[in-house]
């Protein structure tokens, strides 16, 4: 598919909604305007009348799972959901097995990601107590941040030497991306419910146990060290109120450096839907109360919160049904996310622009992403149309990821992905992929 043209699309890009049409010619867009015909025959012509046209999504937060747990995720089943949420490009996570801590292995991920993935790609690199020699080969151009753990999840790389942490935050050719919660409150919190409970604790005291101390303490640290180093740091998955406080909301993305994410389940739930959800709401941080839940999405709309993202990271029904200590956290997210924003904005609580902002543009500007992130000439054409009234309801048969579940199971949308295309080629359309070309790319940065 060489030249494809959309058409009587409701365009949302850069703060507004407009008519009009795009053309793309060899993945690229070529022409943005009111009306625009077919200059050949071999023009493939896509009516998006009654549809939004939005940027493809820049997921900066995914856990794809492989090499090592394929049988939780792989690249290609996690970037098949991911384009039927509209997310056109991903940036994976290094807790798989081996971890991603040389670049040897993260080469591996990369050839990967080649032969397999739907979506554009990159990687996160893992930081360690032991691996600051690997972390300074890392080429800014080339790879997207530098993962810390500051509190141990998923993959046990807990980041714990204050020495070598503070090294790394001086000597990193990278932003650093961490996962801030402080490990000795949790496992004094954590110790406390096992002599009561056992390992049978009650979900509902999960964000008691990774609780707001826990994360303001790491958060808070994480910021003071790098306004120390003057690193660049990005604090991934904002679960609480108080944490809002270490944020910047005076500046423009591009002058910050030091900023913040909020995720997609944080802003659906709170603590009341532990009830119903159990340990298949149980993420690391914690869904923590409505209070939190609210200002978080203040939070995102007056900027103090910087970026959108899913932090999808699934793992079996098997798995997560054994009791509180034995159930990992985590869950498959990226093929909701969008459908659940348009949710959000239906009722009334963000608008469409900044939706796109928060999930396409920001990550772009945040990440140096190359060409990608807006509508714009002469920019990769990653793009999503949407159906803000053609409702649809999440069950088994229509889940893409390879856990075959979703926190959102039962929910009824109101908007659907109808279209989705990638470097200009429709991947997704209507519940059904295109067949499999090797088309997505591996981004590249503007450093």
């Amino acid at each position: 598919m060489k030249k494809v043209l959309i058409k009587n699309a409701k365009i949302v890009n850069e703060g507004k909604i407009f008519n009009g049409d795009v053309f793309i010619e060899d993945g690229i867009i070529s022409e943005i305007s009111e009306s625009i015909s077919a200059k050949s025959p071999d023009v493939n012509i896509f009516d998006a009348e009654g549809t939004h046209l939005l940027p493809g999504l820049i997921d900066d937060q995914v856990h794809f799972r492989e090499p090592g747990l394929t049988h939780k995720e792989s690249i290609e089943t996690g970037s098949r959901a991911a384009v039927a949420g509209g997310i056109t490009s991903f940036i994976e996570m290094p807790n798989t097995l081996p971890q991603t801590t040389t670049v040897e292995k993260l080469e591996e991920k990369f050839k990967i990601a080649a032969e397999t993935s739907y979506a554009n790609y990159s990687f996160m690199f893992g930081g360690t107590n032991d691996n600051l020699s690997e972390i300074e080969k890392i080429d800014p151009k080339n790879v997207a941040a530098l993962k810390l753990f500051l509190g141990s999840s998923t993959g046990n790389m807990l980041v714990d030497d204050e020495k070598v942490l503070e090294q790394i935050f001086k000597k990193s050719p990278v932003l650093i991306a961490a996962h801030c919660e402080d490990e000795g409150t949790i496992q004094k919190n954590l110790e406390d419910c096992v002599k009561r409970y056992g390992d049978d604790i009650p979900i509902e005291l999960h964000p008691k146990i990774r609780s707001e101390e826990a994360c303001y303490k790491s958060s808070s640290r994480a910021v003071a060290l790098a306004k120390k180093t003057g690193a660049r740091l990005h604090v991934f998955h904002i679960s609480t109120a108080k944490e809002l406080s270490l944020f910047n909301n005076k500046k423009d993305l591009k002058d910050k450096k030091i900023t913040a994410e909020v995720c997609i389940h944080h802003l659906w739930f709170n603590d009341s839907d532990y009830a119903k959800k159990g340990t298949f709401i149980k993420w690391n941080p914690a869904v923590k109360t409505k209070k939190d839940q609210e200002a978080l999405l203040a939070g995102l709309l007056d900027n103090h919160l910087d970026v959108l993202a899913t932090d999808h990271a699934p793992h079996t029904k098997e798995e997560k049904k054994n009791a509180y200590t034995k159930a990992p956290s985590g869950g498959p997210l990226v093929q909701h996310a969008l459908p659940a924003l348009l949710q959000m904005h239906h009722q009334g609580k963000i608008s469409l622009e900044k939706i796109v902002e928060k999930a396409c543009h920001n990550p772009a500007i945040l990440f140096q992403v190359e060409k990608r992130g807006f509508i714009r000439e002469g920019y990769k054409a990653d793009l999503v149309l949407v159906d803000l009234n053609s409702p649809w309801a999440v069950q088994p048969d229509n889940i893409f990821s390879k856990c075959q579940w979703s926190p959102f199971e039962g929910t009824t949308f109101k908007s659907r992905v109808t279209h989705t295309f990638v470097n200009g080629r429709l991947v997704y359309k209507n519940f059904k992929h295109t067949p499999f070309a090797k088309n997505a790319e591996r981004l590249s940065f503007d450093r």
